[in-house]
C-alpha cells in the first residue's frame, strides 16, 4: 500500500518541478499541480486502503474492552447473557 502512495505522489512531485521549471510554468500552478494530483487523491485512496486496519482496531478495543461472560459448567460461554429473573410464589 505504501509504495503505491509514496510512488505517486514521487510521480505528482515530478509534475509540479516541470511545471515550476516551464517558461509557460508558474509556481503557484505548481503547487496546485502537487496539491490536486498528489496529496487530495492519495489521501482519499489511503482513507479507503486503511479501512480495514481500523475495523480491526476498533473490533480489538471493543473485544478489549468488553465484559467477559462466565463459562457454564461444560466450560463453554452461556448462550444467555442477560440473567433471567425469577418471581417468588
Amino acid at each position: 500500500m505504501y509504495l503505491v502512495l509514496i510512488a505517486w505522489i514521487y510521480v505528482a512531485f515530478m509534475m509540479a518541478v516541470a511545471e515550476a521549471t516551464s517558461p509557460i510554468g508558474s509556481l503557484l500552478g505548481a503547487v496546485f499541480t502537487f496539491l490536486l494530483y498528489g496529496v487530495l487523491p492519495m489521501g482519499v485512496v489511503a482513507y479507503i486502503m486503511g479501512t480495514p486496519a481500523r475495523r480491526r482496531a476498533i473490533k480489538a478495543q471493543n473485544a478489549k474492552t468488553a465484559v467477559s461472560v462466565p463459562p457454564d459448567a461444560n466450560g463453554e460461554p452461556s448462550s444467555q447473557t442477560v440473567t433471567p429473573i425469577r418471581k417468588e410464589p
